[in-house]
């Protein structure tokens, strides 16, 4: 069976030496995804974070001082933040760090305004919604990406090297597992319709991640799961069927500990990551019973190493990545579209309709 190899894009060791012209970036959003992403950004030789936005005005300023930013924008005086920062000739490329609900209504006045952009997982909500935002972006000849980071770190680019190279044969199954207890809050991002919460559109994507890296897109899915009181998913397990008999089982749940790690089977042997699979530092080879390697692929400054795909494909003129292209974004959002409605887990995003 043939195994999927996700292209590999052409870094420097360093992720944060510089590949170009400096870009000058906006962030919107100021909750703790950005506040970790963000420092990140800053240390990029060729970035410069120009702008901040945030509802809240004093959250922008603060935000902004804190990393050295020039300019926050909050919403206020009839114009939102993001609108505010779509307006600023001052900006190249926009991260969009909101939760998942607000995704779309954000990067769309960017794209319109011709930002480049940067969505944070999971990319929309709806595979409508995607594709709405993967038309604009061809449009308006704009650089738009999901922001899955696990893709780009050596360790998960090592190990689809290993499963590429043969050594643990043709891969027929793929588990992965990824899951915590969080603290139940239903006006929380985790649990909340409105935001897009869940466990799906929360971990998902990146049990997916390894499940694509080794078999590709599936062909179909199966899923099963728990529904909380607010309506989302606190617990999904999925089951992938691939051309050829390959399986997929991933799990995500908000509601249990998990062990957070993947195993890719293949005829001849093994492959299982370190915790956690989000940004393993290597992984163990097993081949039979006697033979057992580990390989180690650290990579300081995990999130820099997607931050600098999103520079260099800008600097070069790049509209997509080769590494993350818009098709799998599309086609993973339409996936979770299908195991929504197995689940019968429904978002006020649904409503939304789209001309033609």
């Amino acid at each position: 069976m043939a195994t999927r190899h996700v292209v590999r894009p052409p870094f420097p060791d360093d992720p944060l030496a510089a590949t170009g012209r400096t870009l000058r970036w906006g962030v919107v959003a100021t909750g703790s995804i950005a506040r970790n992403v963000t420092p990140q950004l800053v240390q990029l030789e060729d970035a410069v974070l120009h702008a901040v936005s945030s509802r809240d005005p004093a959250r922008a300023r603060a935000f902004a001082d804190d990393l050295g930013a020039s300019v926050a924008y909050g919403d206020g005086g009839g114009m939102l933040g993001y609108e505010r920062m779509a307006a600023d000739p001052d900006v190249d490329v926009v991260y969009v760090a909101t939760p998942h609900g607000q995704h779309y209504e954000v990067a769309k006045p960017l794209l319109e305004a011709g930002k480049h952009v940067l969505v944070e997982k999971a990319f929309t909500i709806t595979g409508d919604e995607a594709q709405a935002l993967v038309d604009l972006a061809s449009e308006r000849g704009v650089f738009l990406m999901e922001a899955v980071w696990t893709r780009f770190l050596p360790a998960y680019q090592r190990a689809l090297d290993v499963v590429a190279s043969g050594e643990i044969g043709d891969v027929r199954w793929v588990q992965a597992d990824l899951g915590f207890a969080a603290e139940r809050d239903p006006r929380a991002r985790l649990w909340s319709r409105e935001a897009g919460g869940g466990a799906l559109l929360d971990l998902a994507v990146y049990t997916f991640t390894w499940a694509f890296g080794a078999l590709g897109m599936p062909t179909g899915v199966h899923a099963v799961g728990t529904r909380t009181p607010e309506g989302v998913d606190g617990t999904h397990a999925l089951t992938l069927s691939y051309p050829g008999g390959g399986v997929a089982q991933l799990l995500g749940t908000l509601e249990a500990q998990a062990t957070r790690t993947a195993t890719i089977a293949g005829t001849r042997g093994t492959l299982r990551t370190f915790a956690p699979l989000t940004h393993p530092d290597g992984f163990m080879v097993m081949a039979g019973d006697d033979h057992r390697r580990e390989e180690v692929a650290p990579g300081s400054a995990p999130y820099a190493w997607m931050l600098r795909e999103v520079a260099r494909c800008v600097q070069q003129g790049l509209r997509e990545s080769p590494t993350m292209p818009l098709a799998d974004t599309v086609a993973t959002m339409r996936l979770f579209d299908s195991v929504r409605k197995q689940l019968g887990v429904t978002y006020p995003n649904d409503e939304r309709t789209f001309g033609g």
